[in-house]
């Protein structure tokens, strides 16, 4: 009993931080308004490992500086260029 108890506690704030941290990357945003992110090649790469798992519907709700689809074409290419033996 008390490891479930545990175990939504942990749960509950895991899922705080991740609502933090979407208020925080939204309020980033809105202060860049319309302004290009320019982000080098290892962020792209973070960005479209991590992304990958998610999957698009989760992206879809959290992705805030790039499109889903965005993120899955790095992902794409990333693969692509790991498995390129020319």
């Amino acid at each position: 009993m008390l490891l479930l108890i545990l175990a939504g506690w942990i749960n509950r704030r895991q899922q705080d931080a991740v609502e933090y941290l979407l208020t925080e990357n939204r309020v980033l945003r809105e202060k860049l308004g319309k302004k290009r992110i320019l982000i080098s090649d290892d962020q792209r790469r973070r960005l479209a490992v991590k992304g990958k798992i998610l999957g698009r519907k989760m992206l879809e709700q959290l992705a805030t500086i790039v499109t889903p689809d965005t993120i899955l074409r790095w992902h794409r290419e990333l693969v692509a260029r790991h498995w390129d033996y020319s």
